[in-house]
């Protein structure tokens, strides 16, 4: 058993691609966890797709071994956690377990948007902030000036600052000891009631469900029994293990500990993130605080493209929302696609990385129906409805009004570029909340934006308009009314509900001429022609026809009557109508995404 004076709980927060995972392995090495042989860049991003993508997607966890100056040897804690800002909740909840972090900052590009976001998470949480410049052997690094933006800008304190290069190696060790010295040992009662947190959790086929917990109060131990206080079931701790960074099993897991707990229990609703774990036979009084529920705020249909698929979807989207509690799933029907899934998640690239993972982990071939954000319906007798998809949009006799999304949008941009991103914020419905120097060569720009603005191709287009240098944060403000119309698509005249959206009434016009031309290069040439219009309610604002293919009938005619060929062409047009009375238009996966495409 740890004394808790000598543990240290720590995670490392910045923005994408500012060093953290880099900063961890340097520290993996220096205590000599990982041997040389087994090292890769990287170490902490296990996932494949984390590894390809050289982003980090989960935050990891491992326990460290550290001989400080002090002669004493340390515990330390430490979480690697993602960067962009798809996934917060999962920086929130590493959070939760630490009581420090260490905030990476790149020494040559400065303070971003995710720098900021980050920190006001850490403040939420009343965690001790040590402040690392990272980079500063490039040659474009700037330690003053980036010093200044963090002491005025962000109005984090600088005394302990830190100067490294997570690349060579240089002050990892002032690092651990600037931890040592600043962030509190855990508080709570070795002998008091066992109350453990489950921050993590995620299935495997041969445990069961295994959980990342913090221990706050109590010990907890191999063979004991303990309740979950959500459920109220109670079980028996199989093995407890810490990272190190393979799990190492041990006895015990003590006051301020973090570990992982297996019960054996194959029944996933029994765990859940943000629960409370307490000895059955002498429980807490109350369960601890938990976690703020996600708001999930892009719904998109996921559907197996073998309908026998249905069940096993199913199950893997069971078992991938313990491992990734921001995304939530509901079963829905959908006319075209038949049985399936409504499910939310926190942005775009959340969702692209949930189909991969789906896709990859539980061999599962699916199709994703085009994104939506979360809107509002009052309706007139003054009651609220949420709406996840078009096909929810009430009838326009009971509908009073449709509220949108609104999100407070920070802009982290070079000067030069200053221009572009207002122009690109005011076409996008955006309207000006103010503007800030953060140094002599970069800005902020404050806008409110539309959330359904920014979700499809805001970011790339901001990207694309300043060279790759912006960089840009959101958060949720309120819904507010709009004119917003449900723009249905109908192929050879039948809706087809899952390519339905919903847009402003300005663009309605634009957005139907772009989408019927772009489903028209997806949906294949039949026998007979193929009408597609978009159109709001029962007016079309646009239409396009696919051609059908065409057999020469009057080929063998060679002069003679002209009525014999008007008889043969008028055979054929009767052909192509009865054909298209019976036939179907069978719509590929590339058509669903025609919707995101619009402006390519």
């Amino acid at each position: 058993m740890t004394d808790p004076n000598l543990i240290r709980n720590f995670a490392i927060i910045a923005h994408v691609d500012h060093g953290k995972s880099t900063l961890a392995d340097r520290m993996l090495e220096l205590t000599g966890l990982v041997e040389d042989r087994e090292m890769k860049a990287q170490f902490l991003d296990s996932m494949e797709l984390e590894r390809e993508r050289g982003i980090t997607i989960k935050a990891n966890t491992v326990r460290l071994a550290y001989d400080a100056d002090d002669g004493k040897t340390y515990e330390l804690n430490l979480i690697d956690t993602p960067g962009h800002v798809d996934f917060a909740y999962e920086v929130s909840r590493s959070l939760s377990a630490c009581e420090g972090v260490l905030l990476v900052v790149d020494a040559a590009q400065g303070v971003e948007a995710q720098t900021l976001a980050n920190v006001y998470l850490a403040l939420e949480n009343d965690l001790e902030m040590i402040p690392v410049l990272n980079k500063i052997d490039l040659p474009g690094a700037d330690p003053a000036g980036v010093r200044e933006q963090i002491e005025d800008h962000v109005g984090v304190d600088c005394t302990n600052l830190v100067l490294a290069s997570a690349k060579t190696g240089m002050g990892v060790k002032e690092c651990l000891e600037a931890v040592i010295q600043n962030v509190p040992p855990p508080t709570g009662t070795k002998d008091g009631p066992l109350r453990v947190l489950i921050v993590d959790s995620w299935y495997d086929a041969y445990q069961g469900v295994i959980c990342l917990v913090r221990v706050v109060d109590g010990t907890l131990r191999k063979r004991q029994r303990i309740t979950m206080m959500s459920t109220g079931n109670s079980w028996e701790v199989n093995s407890l293990a810490v990272k190190a960074p393979a799990p190492v099993e041990v006895p015990e897991l003590s006051v301020g500990e973090v570990g992982l707990l297996i019960t054996g229990i194959k029944d996933i609703a029994e765990t859940r993130v943000g629960d409370t774990v307490t000895d059955s036979r002498e429980p807490c009084d109350s369960a601890l605080e938990g976690f703020k529920e996600p708001q999930q705020m892009v719904f998109a249909g996921v559907f197996p493209v073998d309908p026998a698929d249905y069940d096993a979807l199913r199950d893997a989207l069971s078992k991938l929302s313990l491992n990734d509690a921001a995304f939530s799933w509901e079963p829905e029907t959908s006319e075209a696609l038949g049985f399936g899934f409504r499910c939310g998640f926190l942005g775009l690239l959340h969702m692209e990385i949930v189909q991969e993972r789906l896709e990859r982990e539980y061999e599962l071939n699916l199709i994703t129906t085009a994104p939506n954000v979360v809107y509002e319906a009052v309706l007139k007798d003054g009651s609220v409805v949420s709406i996840h998809r078009p096909s929810d949009v009430p009838d326009p006799l009971v509908l009073a009004e449709l509220r949108e999304p609104r999100v407070h949008a920070r802009v982290h941009v070079p000067n030069d570029h200053v221009g572009a991103v207002i122009k690109l914020c005011e076409e996008k419905r955006g309207s000006q909340k103010g503007m800030e120097y953060l140094a002599a060569t970069k800005v902020v720009v404050e806008y409110d934006l539309p959330f359904a603005e920014i979700v499809f191709d805001f970011y790339d287009k901001l990207k694309s308009a300043t060279r790759g240098y912006a960089s840009l944060d959101y958060e949720f403000t309120a819904f507010e009314a709009a004119q917003l119309v449900k723009l249905d698509v109908l192929v050879q005249g039948n809706p087809v509900d899952a390519l339905s959206l919903i847009c402003h009434r300005d663009r309605a016009h634009y957005v139907g001429q772009r989408l019927t031309s772009k489903l028209k290069e997806f949906i294949p040439r039949q026998m007979y022609e193929v009408p597609i219009q978009a159109a709001i309610g029962k007016k079309v604002v646009a239409r396009t026809n696919i051609k059908a293919f065409r057999k020469n009938v009057t080929a063998k005619c060679y002069g003679g009557d002209i009525s014999r060929k008007r008889k043969l062409l008028e055979k054929q047009k009767k052909g192509k109508a009865r054909m298209k009375l019976v036939g179907s238009v069978e719509i590929p996966q590339e058509a669903f995404f025609a919707v995101l495409r619009l402006d390519n």
